[in-house]
């Protein structure tokens, strides 16, 4: 499909072609396999797992849940074919149901990938201070210091995006080869280099529970509550593949090959994560150092490597987590932008517009100031523990909004049945199955996610304290009640869902 063809289809679905159609297959591909990203959640997010399961969390809930998302991926990629708009999401809503439905989606979809920028972008920060740490072993840890580096990540991920859209579309191509020869050099280090390794027992049978909750590891509290907050690591870790839907008015030949970009991202990330996370698996063999570190990924590396090794692979962890920050903004940015187009958003004609580069700066600089105020709790953490639980709120957040968004159009296309109109990549008969393991998968998650990672966050406990709540049911229900109520006494009587900005479909 040309660029001709493509502004045509675009103009089909009622949009001029303002941002620039210069990305290939292969970038679109790119910047969601970027923000997936192998090389932050498998590090940023392992603690949670490791202390809410154990080995069997991750090597058996990778794979299981890998298997769910993949199939998420599918229903996904049969929409992006049929509709391949910026808006992604929050359109195919309005357009399979009604206004309401894209209203909703589009909020969700907009507080998921906020979140998950802050989360990406504060788990650089943290892997940053931990590769400097090598360098400075004087430095005493410090929330204050990693929040620094946080802002000035936000701050450069921001002015990237702003001042060279080319060159994003270069380095999405540049991430997805450090994060193959990244991934496998960290791989190649933790499979020669340790003096010994862990049995194939440890790596597939040994459970943990650091949590907190539940009497060890036996009983149905281990397997039907800890054990799935483990599987945080996976949920969260392949997540924001819907960048290929935000960037497909910037993609050419977008019906097919970003429909192709978002499952191929899922798969080759699912393949990748694994074999990394087996990696560190059987290079953990000082379980007790790990284990009072709070499953701290670092302390494999600085138990199992010498010094350069362990330095570098924090190194080239930070990097890929820089290269998934990078990818999360321009990803946020497009959806804001979009949605601001259809008068969503308060103060829509500011984010909905673009520069002489055709560039959404007003967007990129709303999300990235929204993502630093929510991660502001991260400057508090109970003592002893891994990271702040405020990371694992926003992490949460994250996943429960994206995840979320994907339901409603998932749910809204299972409805439509035969009277969807497919694009080039369908699902075919498929469609019913795959579309109702999606729902029931997503909605179990959410339940999850939302619930205490710790019982000091439990209101009533004796050592109950705030800094160990998981807000993210909190910031999820505040922001659905306001905009709910917003619908109510408002937006319904103004908000017709996506708005056509042209008048005829040009010819090629």
């Amino acid at each position: 499909m040309t660029v001709d063809e493509d502004s045509k289809r675009l103009a089909e679905l009622g949009y001029k072609q303002e941002l620039a159609r210069t990305w290939s297959g292969f970038s679109n591909f790119a910047i969601s396999f970027s923000i997936i990203s192998i090389l932050a959640g498998c590090f940023t997010t392992f603690y949670q797992a490791w202390n809410n399961g154990g080995p069997v969390a991750i090597s058996w809930g990778w794979p299981l849940i890998s298997i769910f998302i993949l199939i998420i991926g599918f229903c996904m990629s049969e929409l992006v074919s049929a509709y391949p708009t910026a808006g992604g999401i929050y359109w195919w809503a309005a357009k399979l149901g009604k206004p309401v439905h894209g209203w909703f989606t589009g909020w969700l979809n907009l507080i998921g990938l906020v979140a998950v920028t802050a989360s990406v972008d504060y788990g650089c920060a943290t892997f940053l201070d931990l590769t400097l740490t090598q360098f400075f072993p004087s430095w005493e840890p410090s929330l204050s210091r990693v929040f620094g580096f946080f802002a000035v990540i936000l701050i450069l991920h921001a002015l990237i995006n702003i001042y060279s859209h080319r060159l994003i579309s270069v380095l999405q191509n540049i991430s997805v080869w450090w994060h193959v020869v990244g991934a496998a050099v960290v791989v190649g280090l933790l499979i020669f280099l340790p003096q010994q390794h862990q049995s194939l027992s440890f790596v597939f049978t040994e459970t943990i529970n650091n949590s907190g909750f539940g009497d060890g590891t036996g009983g149905l509290p281990f397997w039907f509550y800890v054990l799935p907050l483990g599987f945080l690591l996976t949920q969260y870790t392949i997540t924001g593949f819907d960048a290929c839907a935000h960037v497909s008015e910037e993609t050419q030949g977008a019906a097919m090959s970003a429909a192709k970009g978002l499952w191929k991202s899922i798969f080759y990330s699912a393949i990748g994560g694994w074999i990394v996370l087996l990696a560190f698996l059987f290079a953990a063999t000082d379980v007790k150092a790990i284990n009072e570190s709070g499953g701290a990924v670092a302390t494999i590396f600085t138990t199992a490597l010498d010094w350069a090794p362990a330095t570098l692979i924090l190194a080239i962890s930070t990097l890929g987590q820089f290269f998934c920050g990078m990818s999360c903004v321009t990803s946020m940015s497009r959806m804001t932008y979009a949605f601001s187009r259809d008068g969503a958003v308060p103060g829509w004609r500011l984010w909905s517009r673009v520069n002489v580069n055709r560039t959404p700066v007003n967007a990129i600089l709303a999300g990235c100031g929204v993502a630093l105020l929510i991660t502001l709790p991260a400057l508090w953490a109970p003592p002893g523990t891994a990271a702040p639980v405020a990371f694992l709120a926003v992490v949460s957040i994250a996943v429960i909004g994206l995840y979320l968004a994907f339901l409603i159009p998932i749910w809204l296309r299972l409805k439509k049945g035969a009277a969807f109109v497919p694009g080039p990549w369908t699902l075919g008969s498929k469609y019913k199955v795959l579309n109702l393991i999606a729902i029931i998968e997503i909605i179990v998650i959410s339940i999850y996610f939302i619930m205490p990672v710790s019982p000091k966050g439990v209101p009533g406990n004796a050592e109950f304290t705030w800094t160990a709540v998981n807000y993210a049911p909190l910031a999820v229900g505040v922001v659905l009640a306001g905009i709910a109520l917003w619908w109510t006494l408002s937006a319904k009587n103004w908000f017709t869902g996506p708005r056509r900005n042209v008048d005829e479909v040009p010819a090629p």
